[in-house]
């Protein structure tokens, strides 16, 4: 039988983890976006600070 400890070890298993983490981190960036912008930063600085685009600070602060 597949236990977990065998499903952890597989390659699919490995990268959808990897990228669950990439994407929570993704969406943890523009949920700081607006506090950002609520205490006077700049987009641009936000987007520096964050390692995002200004498009995606934009698109985030709507």
């Amino acid at each position: 039988m597949f236990g977990l400890s065998e499903l952890k070890q597989t390659r699919f298993y490995q990268e959808a983890f990897q990228e669950g983490i990439e994407q929570g981190i993704e969406q943890g960036k523009l949920k700081a976006v607006a506090p950002m912008l609520a205490a006077g930063l700049t987009v641009e600085y936000i987007a520096q600070a964050l390692d995002l685009s200004v498009q995606e600070v934009r698109q985030a602060a709507q």
